[in-house]
């Protein structure tokens, strides 16, 4: 693959990267919670080795021509979001200097990251539709090459921007309670109107 279809599909990539959603939510709502960014993070970035993996085995096609399999996953998907979100509403969090995330252990909060991810039928749309628009079948490199490639620039980007919307969150939020507490409503909200939207979307399907 050249540099110029590499700098295109990152370029591409990180306009979605930086379009705030369930992925955001979570981060922001990981920041303010205390020393939970890094593990959140890690289990968003886990839940895109998942698809990348499945797209370099070929499977995403597969599973994004399934009406069956798309429905379950979107109605898994939004179920988990709406769950998550009614459970940051119940308790905002508020962040202290001396305050981690009590009672979360960093595998929870990396399980509750690929969940989120893992279970976003907006990523697995993803891969099925923007990928192929950047990879040569008759070029040099092995499609699974190409592709895996790919899959390992939307992860690092994904990193580097999850984790900068994480620190920043706790960095801006830690001595303003009231408005972490805002924040965490928001995040919460945000994460009840996506898994609402994506469930409404299929079911009108």
């Amino acid at each position: 693959m050249d540099t110029t279809t590499l700098a295109a599909f990152l370029a591409v990539d990180l306009l979605l990267v930086f379009t705030p959603g369930a992925d955001w939510a979570y981060a922001i709502t990981a920041g303010i919670r205390g020393r939970s960014v890094v593990p959140a993070v890690a289990g968003l970035v886990a839940g895109y080795a998942g698809y990348t993996l499945l797209a370099v085995a070929g499977l995403v096609v597969i599973v994004a021509n399934s009406a069956t399999l798309l429905t379950a996953l979107t109605v898994a998907g939004a179920g988990y979001l709406v769950w998550l979100g009614c459970g940051v509403l119940r308790q905002p969090a508020v962040l202290t200097a001396s305050e981690g995330e009590a009672g979360t252990s960093r595998l929870r909060i990396m399980l509750r990251g690929v969940g989120i991810s893992g279970l976003n039928p907006k990523a697995l749309l993803l891969y099925f539709s923007l990928f192929p628009q950047f990879i040569d079948p008759a070029g040099g490199w092995p499609v699974a090459t190409q592709t895996g490639l790919l899959g390992t620039l939307h992860m690092t980007a994904c990193t580097v921007v999850y984790l900068t919307v994480g620190v920043l969150a706790r960095t801006v939020l830690k001595t303003r309670p009231t408005a972490a507490r805002a924040v965490t409503r928001v995040s919460g909200t945000m994460m009840i109107a996506i898994g609402g939207f994506l469930l409404a979307e299929r079911l009108a399907g």
